[in-house]
């Protein structure tokens, strides 16, 4: 909780004015029983009406001076409690979003979630209630037995006896309860992503008829959280009963003792009526710190989730490496690299690339050709070997300089629900004109009849109301749009038809003149480049052009012969044969 209270200092001073309004009302409502005990043995029995009413008067002053502080007090903890969290949630989403691919997937998506929404909410709760409560509950229960202290000492050491009783149930019970808030958490994360897969996947989960087997899904997630909630607020549960149980055998006491006394003559019942007010305050003053150390058991599990991301050290800083001579845009020189450290995902991959030459990458599912794309974005770093972009180590680079050279389409990229041009611009310093003519580019011809509105027609979430094609064309408008010079596309032409895509390839290699890396399932798509790398499994089984691995790669003459007959051209499909020959 330290870090997380390290937000609270731009505050200070407005946390210092709301605790010095919550002390004042605190004072005003422990006055009250001894103001009530005044009238009672000293004022009554003068049997003085005016004193009687002055002293009513003074009682209701404190009411309202109590009630008022203690109202601006409270807003003014909500609203520290509000700014506060929004700077944790701020810094948060900052610190997710500079997070390495490793790191994410470490963290996970659904837990990345669940730390920017309840985790912070947690926290949330947590700065109010200590401004308010935290602060009150205290001051009452101190100030409550220094003035029956002044009151009568021997019903005092009564309640002063219960205390040591009372300190050691928190103690032991709140030990426990921030591991098992923990555990919630973790619980509360699982269901995030059972949710989110669901609500993604829900035109298959529907297609499939598998509602009822998610539903179940969904409903062991759903009990777990709720099995270790219930344990959590199961021990806290203790506490309440607890102290209700101490305090209230203290109340049998003070009665008992105090009637022993009045009957004795050695106190009076003015002050044994205070008395039990004052107790009836230090138990509520008890129960409220109760609660306030079950939030704050809970806060604590969600602060150390919390700091554990913004603690995240950054594992992709630029490395001092010395330039490497030579004219080559990309090189890969003998790279290794494994996701989980175990099995190697690529494995001794070499290549290089002249500006303005294209490598296709092409070969089974789960082969290693989108690895490659997250190897030179530097998304994660190679186990070994070398990545080179013009010449410098890709780990030299600061991260936004390098990927500033990139365009990319990934395999499963994001359209958001904004306007066309928007989803193209994506926030950078780009003109309208390139927009209109990165479309072009990518074939997006849709987009003058898009609702009428042309560029400014709608996209929903996740372009729900574009086609897989429309779709893979915007998204290679908007990596077109910034004139990169290195062009990644990621499988991003499988919802083109071959004509589209072969005109799309004509576009690219005559505007732009970039260094294209093109990762694709059909050999249509790649047939036409310098150079071609055929994967399987992480290795390299053939690498040259389109009629050297023909001749040598027979897994390359397989997808041929599949994709395109069994001759020795392809067949013309759409005019890519026009493109095959620029």
């Amino acid at each position: 909780m330290g870090r997380v209270f390290h937000y609270l200092r731009p505050y200070v001073w407005r946390i210092a004015g709301g605790l010095s309004l919550k002390f004042t009302g605190t004072i005003m409502d422990l006055l009250l029983p001894w103001a009530l005990a005044h009238i009672v043995d000293v004022v009554i029995p003068r049997k003085d009406m005016g004193q009687v009413l002055l002293w009513g008067l003074f009682m209701l002053l404190f009411s309202g001076a109590g009630l008022v502080t203690s109202v601006l007090a409270n807003r003014s903890a909500s609203r520290v409690a509000r700014d506060a969290t929004r700077r944790i949630r701020h810094d948060l989403f900052a610190r997710i979003a500079h997070l390495s691919s490793a790191q994410v997937d470490r963290f996970t998506i659904p837990s990345l979630i669940s730390r920017m929404t309840s985790d912070t909410y947690n926290i949330h709760q947590v700065i109010g209630m200590m401004q308010r409560i935290g602060f009150r509950a205290p001051i009452l229960l101190l100030g409550g037995v220094l003035i029956t202290l002044t009151l009568d000492p021997v019903l005092t050491l009564v309640l002063v006896a219960l205390l040591p009783f009372m300190g050691g149930a928190v103690f032991f019970i709140s030990r426990r309860g921030t591991p098992l808030y923990q555990n919630v958490q973790r619980a509360a994360d699982q269901l995030v992503r059972v949710v989110r897969e669901n609500i993604a996947g829900v035109r298959v989960i529907k297609a499939l008829s598998k509602e009822d087997y998610e539903r179940r899904h969904f409903e062991n997630a759903n009990r777990q959280m709720m099995e270790r909630e219930q344990k959590a607020a199961l021990n806290m549960a203790f506490l309440r009963p607890t102290m209700n149980m101490v305090l209230n055998l203290g109340l049998v006491l003070v009665i008992a003792a105090g009637a022993l006394r009045v009957n004795a003559g050695t106190s009076e019942v003015g002050k044994i009526m205070a008395f039990l007010s004052y107790f009836t305050i230090i138990l509520n003053a008890m129960l409220s710190i109760t609660r306030v150390l079950t939030m704050y058991s809970k806060a604590s599990a969600s602060a150390a989730r919390i700091v554990e991301v913004l603690d995240a050290p950054p594992d992709l800083e630029p490395q001092p490496l010395p330039p490497t001579p030579g004219t080559a845009r990309i090189r890969f020189e003998d790279v290794s690299f494994s996701y989980q450290k175990k099995e190697l995902d690529l494995s001794h991959i070499s290549f290089a690339l002249e500006p303005g030459e294209t490598l296709g990458i092409i070969g089974p599912t789960g082969a290693g050709k989108s690895t490659i794309v997250s190897l030179l974005l530097r998304l994660y770093d190679a186990d070994s070997g070398r990545i080179l972009v013009d010449g410098r180590d890709v780990r030299s680079y600061p991260l936004h300089d390098l990927r500033q050279k990139f365009g990319v389409v990934f395999q499963n990229d994001a359209l958001f629900a904004d306007s066309i041009a928007e989803n193209i611009r994506l926030g950078r310093q780009i003109s309208m004109e390139q927009i209109r003519q990165a479309a072009q580019s990518a074939q997006a011809d849709f987009i003058k009849g898009a609702q009428g509105r042309g560029f400014q027609g709608d996209v929903a979430i996740k372009g729900a109301n574009l086609s897989g094609g429309q779709k893979q064309r915007l998204l290679i408008a908007r990596a077109l749009a910034g004139s990169p010079e290195i062009l990644l596309l990621d499988d991003s032409s499988s919802a083109l038809d071959y004509k589209t895509d072969a005109a799309l390839r004509r576009q690219i290699r005559s505007r732009y003149r970039a260094t294209c890396v093109i990762v694709a399932q059909r050999i249509s798509s790649i047939r036409h480049a310098e150079h071609i790398l055929v994967l399987e499994e992480g290795r390299c089984l053939g690498y040259g052009t389109h009629e050297e691995l023909l001749r040598d790669c027979p897994l390359y003459r397989e997808i041929y012969q599949i994709q395109m007959g069994d001759g020795s051209t392809p067949a013309p499909e759409g005019g890519d044969q026009h493109a095959a020959h620029q």
